[in-house]
């Protein structure tokens, strides 16, 4: 995982990839960056739970094999796996060649980061539908200091042995199973960053999420879910209701691994974090076990991030959610399209009991006026929902109520679906999500909004 939090924040409706390539026996891809547009309501990931019981349990002994695999490639080439060293691309061919045997369709991507070519390997299974594609994900390289086998070999080898699994099983999904091991990500998510930006739109829009593992073994381990898109969300979610494990949302990594750029152009994305050099505290020691006082990941970015220090069992059960939902998302049937969506995944801070804020939605493209039932979806991420007052205002500047403040409301967050009669408003044009928090001690923030005509 990298340090620094990118700046880039998402918006607009969902678009998604390809990976391409030629050079020395790698294949390389080089298409124009896309630019995100309005669509028609794009597919959304259902939990299929029949397909997800068929999910196989991915043997911890094979995971810890690739780790054995990864720390001698590190210990051969100069004791790390970093960007432009030779334990990189020994990685990569590493993964390359198990995935090659196992059926795939491989391809490497290449690009330049800080003087030295870089690599992103791609690996497709045959079959599922084209235009709706589930994406797994992992950075491969290291920092320079180490061998790096927690950030991020743990997220690297549980990827492939969830897709070696595939191969297993000889799965045939209803989608289209694709899964990426990705470089320089400790640089700045250099990797990731190429991949996206250069994948024709058409090719954004085929992809119905994008799942990051980054650093799921680590040896004082937390059981962190990303909060991003909600179904991808919920199938994490279920998988450790399933097996008795309480979660929480991850925020230490928010922004700062491989989701961040597919989640930039809005593409759904979700994923598992063990935890790094954030404290763990007494009530998430009560919880999971482990030590309270210290860090998830002692030896984060350091010489000390070895075979050594995985946590087996944090690593096991993350293995298995990896596969939990590959085999649930990838059964998922799709919800059809109910109208032309367009909306805005940009976070908004909302002031404590402050004035009220905006989020804006350019609508174009349409005919007429605006339908007597305008779905209005609204996601807000806040302490204490009832300080809330929630309006939409039409491009004319006229408000309709949404929600009022109460007193008596005393649940978190906003999640929800308004219908509004807008009939008498023209379509195209700024509409605003308006919000005001009217009372204070308490924080939160718009996640993300839509509207469908």
């Amino acid at each position: 995982m990298k340090i620094s939090v990118p700046g880039a924040r998402r918006i607009s409706t969902r678009t998604a990839t390809a990976a391409g390539l030629a050079l020395a026996g790698l294949l390389v891809t080089a298409a124009p960056a896309a630019t995100a547009a309005p669509m028609s309501t794009p597919p959304t990931l259902r939990s299929a739970p029949s397909a997800a019981l068929a999910a196989p349990d991915i043997p911890l002994a094979n995971v810890k094999a690739h780790l054995t695999q990864l720390s001698s490639i590190a210990a051969a080439n100069g004791g790390n796996r970093a960007h432009g060293r030779p334990g990189y691309l020994a990685s990569v061919n590493y993964v390359k060649g198990k995935l090659d045997a196992a059926g795939f369709t491989t391809s490497v991507q290449q690009f330049t980061s800080s003087g030295a070519t870089g690599y992103n390997l791609i690996a497709d299974w045959p079959g599922g539908d084209p235009n709706q594609v589930v994406m797994s994900g992992a950075h491969l390289d290291s920092v320079t200091s180490g061998a790096g086998l927690n950030d991020n070999g743990s997220g690297s080898a549980a990827t492939l042995e969830a897709a070696l699994a595939v191969s297993r099983a000889q799965l045939q999904p209803a989608k289209h199973l694709r899964f990426a091991w990705w470089g320089a990500e400790e640089l700045g998510l250099i990797g990731s960053k190429y991949y996206v930006t250069n994948l024709p739109s058409a090719e954004r829009a085929k992809i119905s999420g994008y799942l990051n593992f980054d650093m799921i073994g680590s040896p004082n381990p937390g059981y962190f879910v990303y909060d991003d898109d909600p179904e991808i969300e919920q199938t994490f979610k279920d998988y450790y209701a399933g097996i008795g494990i309480p979660t929480e949302i991850e925020t230490e990594g928010d922004g700062r691994s491989d989701h961040a750029p597919f989640k930039n152009v809005g593409i759904p994305v979700g994923g598992l974090f063990s935890g790094a050099d954030y404290t763990k505290t007494a009530a998430q020691a009560q919880k999971w076990g482990g030590t309270s006082g210290q860090a998830f990941d002692r030896c984060y970015h350091s010489s000390c991030d070895t075979t050594a220090n995985i946590n087996d069992t944090a690593l096991d059960r993350n293995s298995d959610a990896i596969a939990y939902a590959v085999w649930t998302l990838s059964a998922a049937t799709t919800v059809p399209p109910a109208g032309t969506v367009f909306e805005n995944l940009g976070d908004v801070s909302v002031p404590d009991n402050g004035a009220a804020i905006t989020s804006s939605v350019t609508v174009s493209g349409l005919t007429g006026n605006a339908p007597t039932a305008l779905k209005v979806g609204v996601d807000i991420k806040h302490t204490w929902r009832g300080d809330l007052v929630i309006d939409l205002v039409a491009p004319d500047g006229t408000a309709y109520r949404l929600k009022n403040s109460s007193g008596s409301d005393s649940a978190d967050n906003v999640v929800a679906t308004y219908t509004v009669n807008a009939s008498s408003e023209v379509a195209n044009g700024v509409w605003r999500l308006r919000v005001q928090d009217v009372a204070s001690s308490d924080t939160g923030y718009i996640d993300s909004w839509r509207l469908t005509f």
